[in-house]
């Protein structure tokens, strides 16, 4: 199953930047973690209905972060997703960060192993039927 790229914008704003105004390290793994849950809200699920509707949510089993080029204070980001592997309990995703006044140079580059588990269990459960469904 291929989905198309995500992308959701983002904005750098001062409590993501060190004193210089360049954006800290931290910061990039919430910028690429609202882009996941936004990139479920697209697919038509909400964190909180996966929790309390279907008793699971995702994990982050591995991340591998490249930080190639910094961010600084008020800049517009563009934050993406691209679905390389689907297995069926585990998505390896790609994830960048790029200025959206230069989408040509990433900023980040992440690869991340998420992990979909049964949160009465703690163990892998597959992704129900029809969960990517919502693609248009």
């Amino acid at each position: 199953m291929l989905l198309p790229e995500f992308i959701w914008p983002e904005r750098v704003y001062y409590e993501d930047t060190d004193t210089s105004g360049v954006v800290y390290h931290a910061a990039y793994l919430r910028f690429l973690e609202r882009a996941r849950t936004e990139w479920l809200r697209m697919l038509g699920h909400s964190q909180e209905d996966l929790r309390s509707k279907l008793h699971m949510a995702f994990v982050v089993a591995r991340m591998e972060i490249d930080f190639l080029h910094s961010a600084r204070l008020d800049d517009e980001l563009l934050v993406s997703i691209f679905v390389e592997q689907h297995r069926r309990a585990s998505l390896m995703i790609v994830q960048t960060v790029r200025r959206a006044d230069n989408p040509g140079v990433k900023l980040v580059h992440a690869r991340v192993r998420i992990g979909c588990v049964n949160l009465k269990t703690s163990r892998p459960r597959p992704f129900p039927d029809k969960f990517f469904s919502g693609v248009a």
